[in-house]
């Protein structure tokens, strides 16, 4: 088996040192002749710098490293000189830093072509740079910006230096409009689309790909790709956990597949898939990379009702909505990757884009650090507890199973707690997300909405919640919850089933809870 390429970047390094390469170079020839300058957004650890690195080699002629790839004899191989900024490698950490770690950056560069800088502002610097490089090769100069949002993703929870980043950032990247009789191919990548329009607005040549459908498998692994490059990987791992192939293929489907950009096409995480083969297990790899604490505190100033992120309907205008001083949490979401393309409804007047989660990975660690950051729960405690809930379900210990979720809601500090209905669903849907059981919250039926099924192997419970302010004697909650779902008759859907149906009426008064269960007649 080849080696996986698991932490390299670097395209050169990748083929010298013989590591598995997943031939994209067929998309890369399409991206060259799509325009001259192009955007594209893609999460983390989704292959980007790999992608700026080939695009480097392709650029810079060493058409020998290309042998046996797609590209080889698709396009005409000449040599200019490229401009790589990476800023990754560029400190930001206030504006006076930004500033100096790019003018050092600038002067290196120059360097590299024996060129000396003489202008003194960034904005200059770079337009100097970029015509003395044209001038000395005789040739139109590519440039290539890695993660050019770093910059102000690092200082997001300073919005006064995240916004003075913005500004570098603008008069930096205005320098690109004014050299076009310069410069060759301009590319630049990054996790979002933060204040795109700010950024770029100069830059009216820019064409964004980000939702382009010819570039939609651009970057990750189609579930051919998986299959055919990783076969061997995918036999070893068969060995391994002594299951068949099939069935790994749709454990492997279930946990790390999902995400879209047209909402056709879908593309595993390459990190979690090399991290998979390389570990041999099943694990969270992607999200625990990086813990998304700014955007757990977002989502409470935004919401307290976690079932709102699912299935999310949203107009195309919010991929472009990213103003740092009115962020919206849907584009945010979908643009890092917690949410992803899973239909587009053309049968209204306008488009409308259904946002969801890509696959377990994802959601079952994003509710573990919701509910961690809703609740002041432990995360090392959650999972552990999680599974004795499921436990408690199956065997039919409700009381166990309540007692529980009271010792978990028990510490939710007094200034998080929020006395709404809502915020109780929504608790009680990350819980079940949790435990691994299939809940739907908000069943439609001919007679209202239920609103919660959770689905066992053996049973059915169907779940009415009702909230009472302080003073509400438990019993008259319940009770009522229990004769909602049977005037209603919200069972009534499920009589074909063979499973039994149990109805669950659960009360919350100040934190305390209660519930009745009875099964269906």
């Amino acid at each position: 088996m080849k080696k996986l390429p698991l932490g390299i970047q670097t395209f050169t390094k990748l083929i010298k040192d013989n590591c598995l390469y997943v031939d994209k170079t067929r998309h890369i020839a399409e991206l060259i002749q799509a325009g001259d300058y192009l955007f594209l957004s893609r999460p983390r650890r989704f292959g980007k710098s790999l992608l700026v690195s080939t695009l480097f080699e392709i650029f810079s002629g060493n058409k020998a490293l290309f042998q046996g790839l797609s590209i080889y004899d698709q396009i005409e191989w000449q040599s200019y000189p490229v401009i790589v900024i990476d800023f990754n490698a560029i400190s930001s950490g206030d504006e006076e830093i930004f500033k100096t770690s790019l003018l050092s950056f600038l002067d290196d560069i120059a360097a590299e072509y024996d060129l000396k800088l003489s202008k003194l502002f960034v904005k200059d610097k770079f337009a100097e740079l970029i015509k003395k490089i044209h001038d000395k090769t005789g040739q139109k100069v590519v440039i290539l910006v890695d993660e050019y949002d770093k910059p102000i993703v690092n200082s997001i929870e300073d919005i006064d230096r995240a916004t003075k980043n913005r500004e570098i950032l603008r008069d930096f990247f205005v320098v690109l409009k004014s050299s076009d009789a310069f410069l060759r191919f301009v590319f630049l990548t990054g996790v979002s689309k933060f204040a795109r329009v700010s950024i770029f607005s100069d830059l009216n040549n820019l064409r964004d790909i980000t939702l382009s459908p010819q570039f939609a498998t651009l970057l990750g692994y189609t579930q051919n790709e998986l299959e055919s490059d990783f076969a061997q990987h995918i036999q070893s791992l068969c060995f391994k956990l002594g299951i068949k192939k099939a069935p790994l293929l749709a454990q492997i489907k279930t946990w790390y597949d999902g995400y879209s950009w047209d909402a056709k096409n879908q593309v595993y995480n390459p990190f979690s898939i090399l991290n998979l083969f390389t570990e041999q297990q099943f694990d969270n790899y992607w999200f625990v990379s990086g813990t998304p604490t700014f955007l757990m505190q977002l989502i409470k100033k935004t919401t307290y009702d976690a079932t709102v992120l699912e299935n999310k309907k949203v107009s195309k205008i919010v991929f472009d909505s990213y103003n740092l001083e009115n962020l919206n949490i849907f584009a945010l979401l979908f643009q890092t990757g917690y949410l992803t393309l899973t239909h587009i409804d053309k049968t209204g007047r306008t488009p409308q884009y259904i946002l969801n989660y890509p696959n377990l990975e994802v959601k079952e660690a994003f509710i573990t650090y919701l509910f961690a950051s809703f609740t002041q729960n432990g995360l090392e405690a959650i999972q552990p507890a999680a599974e004795d809930l499921r436990t408690y379900l199956q065997t039919d210990n409700l009381e166990g199973f309540m007692n529980l979720i009271r010792a978990l809601l028990a510490k939710i500090p007094y200034l998080l707690h929020i006395e709404q209905e809502a915020y109780y669903h929504s608790l009680f849907y990350m819980i079940s997300v949790l435990m691994g059981v299939e809940i739907d919250l908000e069943v439609l039926t001919d007679k209202g909405r239920i609103d919660g099924v959770l689905a066992l192997e053996d049973k059915i419970y169907l779940i009415e919640f009702k909230y009472g302010k302080a003073g509400t004697k438990m019993e008259t909650l319940t009770k009522q919850a229990i004769k909602q779902i049977q005037d209603k008759n919200y069972g009534e859907r499920f009589l074909n089933e063979s499973r039994p149906r149990l109805l669950l009426g659960i009360g919350f008064v100040n934190k305390k809870i209660g519930y009745k269960l009875i099964t269906a007649q």
